[in-house]
């Protein structure tokens, strides 16, 4: 019922993957105005583009459960993490583009969305809190890597296109500088766009977990879709989700490898 996969590493690095799920009871499907646009949002391919990384002894926690069935990156008290803009819910309701998600009286009430925390949401969670704990046993220091990606463009959410790289830290809340420094310098000797703490300042789940004082460090990455995947004007069932593009992918991939490097030597050093 859980929806888990995990793969269990001995670096000091978790990778979790709270949006590639497509999974949607089929009781809850039912009540769906239309099942793709359920599956719009999803961070298309995210764990298939950070495969490498459990080849560099990354541990990874992902969710098969879409995030229109519950979304394991808000907070469970459903105070937004960025008052006054417009965002999701912890049961959305509506898709990034403003669009209604349940037929007319079907949406979960308290009680729908309470049973969906203890069954979905709260096993994410305490996978994360039993591999970090698992790793912190070993390691003085443990980074969480938040891997996630969107649309280049979608302007109920941000003026403009999106840069590639979006790192966030709750403005260095959730992790010591040093390491948002690192992340921000690979991206920097890039030819890709990037920016530490704009849109995206990071989710419940980097805000949650990031205590450095205590060594355990937290570090949100949204991509941009086109580094690995073609993006038309307009977005709809005939041409969403585009193939995952192992070419396109290549150079960010690389990137990323570099910065999943240095996210690792920066554990090794603290």
């Amino acid at each position: 019922m859980s929806g888990l996969e995990i793969h269990r590493g001995d670096a000091p690095l978790i990778v979790a993957f709270p949006h590639t799920g497509t999974d949607i009871p089929p009781d809850i499907e039912a009540r769906l105005i239309d099942p793709w646009r359920a599956r719009k949002d999803c961070d298309w391919w995210i764990d298939q583009l950070y495969a490498f990384v459990r080849d560099m002894g990354a541990t990874t926690v992902r969710t098969t459960m879409s995030r229109t069935v519950i979304d394991v990156n808000r907070d469970p008290s459903g105070a937004s993490l960025y008052p006054g803009q417009a965002t999701t819910e912890l049961c959305t309701t509506t898709t990034f583009d403003g669009e209604p998600l349940y037929r007319h009286g079907w949406a979960p009430d308290e009680t729908e969305i309470s049973h969906r925390r203890t069954v979905w949401f709260d096993p994410y969670h305490a996978a994360l809190e039993a591999e970090i704990a698992r790793l912190k046993a070993v390691h003085d220091t443990v980074v969480l890597y938040d891997a996630h990606s969107i649309r280049s463009n979608v302007p109920r959410l941000f003026d403009g296109e999106l840069p590639q790289f979006n790192i966030g830290t709750n403005n260095d809340t959730t992790c010591d500088p040093a390491l948002s420094e690192a992340v921000k310098s690979v991206c920097e000797q890039s030819s890709f766009s990037h920016v530490l703490n704009g849109r995206f300042k990071g989710g419940w789940t980097t805000r949650h977990y990031g205590q450095p004082l205590i060594g355990v460090h937290a570090i949100q990455m949204e991509l941009a879709c086109r580094g690995y995947m073609d993006e038309s004007s307009t977005v709809d069932f005939d041409n969403w989700p585009t193939p995952f593009d192992a070419d396109r992918a290549r150079a960010v991939q690389t990137q990323l490898s570099h910065i999943i490097a240095a996210v690792l030597v920066f554990a090794a050093r603290n």
